[in-house]
């Protein structure tokens, strides 16, 4: 099938960027992303690029090239439907929080709800794409609902992971490592395909069985969070022996068996993935009575949270055994550098300890707004609203964020902050001033001739 129109369902953060990048590359497709958030679509439709609802490098100048020539947002999700001939499912799938799974399946509501619409909407043939990260086997399900609908409609369903990691995406998806494709009729794996294919080598085009295809992602990302908690293991052992957990990365990252990628030790990972993936495999796996495969895959888990709580513990200790009505200045909120994401961040869970420990929290972040920060902690239920407010405050600068401060973790390793002049930070807070790295992207000497006390990760 010839593909000529496309509907993307959701406009986050994996849909945005993969429609942008697919109308930039099929200019004689027409692109089309709904989403029923109306605030969302508007800001998709800002005149003013820099105000996306995603920070993303190089997504701006790609939305504002193709915006209103072939790729559009709208919130009118049934037309968009009833005139596409591939339909991308592109909704969040969190992990449960009610019911059976609870904590550890994923929640496919959202999807169902897809599904059904389309089915619903749909007069004409249709190839439907799954390309949110889904459980093995989900696509049956899809399928089921889709193909008992009694119209006379065929249904083709593909599934179409992403592999992209956030502030690298569009770098990701106009160079890509591998583009999977599972699915049962060849005419519609071809047919999208045929779309990829005007950019990527088509030796990089993988052509799966759905199932396994679903299945790719979730070990894809489990794998990767292996290692970030590997080598976070190490960097706590590093800690007792006075060895360098840089030292020990690089040794070990230069054997070819192994290579130097994920292996740099931290505060931690977060985003909307690692850990929704990781649980959703154990969920399966448990499912199936694979309790040792389980076991292991939540210890990956079950690390990473203990490194963040060993980093808050560390912060404590080290101002004496009380944070409490002490200033820390937290630079850094979103999950990682370069994206707004603050899904699973690390500083949500770190500024929640410390509040605990009935600290004042004050949050810089090139990114990440005041209204995000509030909005994450009270997610949490640990603290009413009025309290979080009164506790946390936003700053639009790092320097005033960091004024009589006792000590200032960094949680986001962007790269801004290695040029600050630390000296002028150094001098407006309280003594003694502790930094605490917990991204490793300080240079330790540096710090402690200004004055300060550092403490790093593995070191």
């Amino acid at each position: 099938m010839k593909i000529t129109k496309i509907c993307c369902i959701g406009a986050g953060y994996v849909g945005g960027p993969t429609m942008a990048v697919i109308a930039k590359k099929n200019p004689n497709i027409e692109v089309t992303i709904v989403d029923i958030n109306e605030e969302r679509i508007a800001a998709w439709n800002d005149k003013d690029v820099s105000k996306l609802p995603i920070y993303e490098p190089g997504l701006a100048e790609i939305v504002e090239e193709t915006r209103g020539k072939n790729l559009f947002f709208s919130t009118a999700i049934d037309e968009a439907i009833a005139a596409a001939e591939m339909i991308f499912i592109s909704v969040n799938t969190p992990t449960k929080t009610y019911g059976k799974g609870k904590g550890m399946a994923a929640d496919l509501k959202y999807v169902e709800l897809c599904a059904r619409n389309i089915a619903e909407v749909a007069k004409t043939d249709k190839i439907v794409v799954e390309k949110s990260t889904l459980p093995v086997r989900t696509a049956q399900a899809i399928k089921s609902i889709l193909h008992n609908t009694g119209n006379g409609v065929n249904f083709s369903i593909l599934s179409n992971p992403e592999f992209l990691a956030e502030g690298t995406a569009i770098q990701d998806l106009l160079n890509p490592d591998r583009v999977l494709i599972g699915g049962e009729s060849e005419d519609a794996i071809e047919s999208l395909a045929n779309i990829y294919g005007s950019w990527v080598p088509q030796d990089r085009i993988l052509r799966t069985n759905v199932w396994s295809s679903e299945l790719s992602k979730l070990t894809a990302n489990a794998f990767l969070a292996q290692r970030i908690s590997s080598i976070n293991a190490i960097s706590e052992l590093c800690e007792h022996t006075e060895a360098n957990v840089n030292e020990v990365a690089k040794a070990i990252g230069m054997d070819s068996r192994i290579g130097p990628k994920f292996l740099n030790a931290s505060i931690g990972f977060g985003g909307s993935c690692f850990q929704k993936d990781i649980l959703n495999l154990v969920y399966i796996a448990r499912s199936y009575g694979l309790n040792a495969v389980a076991d292991y895959w939540e210890q990956v888990i079950l690390l990473n949270d203990h490194q963040k709580r060993r980093f808050s513990d560390n912060l404590i200790s080290t101002l004496y055994n009380t944070v409490s009505g002490k200033k820390i200045a937290m630079l850094g909120w979103a999950f990682k550098k370069d994206t707004n994401d603050t899904r699973e961040s690390a500083a949500i869970y770190v500024a929640d300890h410390l509040l605990n420990e009935q600290a004042n929290i004050a949050v810089y972040d090139p990114k990440v707004t005041s209204k995000k920060v509030q909005a994450d902690l009270n997610y949490l239920n640990t603290r009413t609203a009025e309290e979080n407010n009164t506790l946390v405050k936003s700053y639009n600068d790092p320097y005033e964020t960091s004024k009589d401060a006792h000590a200032i973790a960094i949680m986001t390793e962007w790269d801004e902050f290695k040029t600050y002049d630390w000296q002028k930070i150094y001098d407006n807070m309280k003594k003694p001033a502790f930094i605490f790295d917990g991204r490793n992207i300080l240079d330790k000497t540096e710090m402690e001739s200004i004055g300060f006390e550092y403490s790093s990760i593995g070191k």
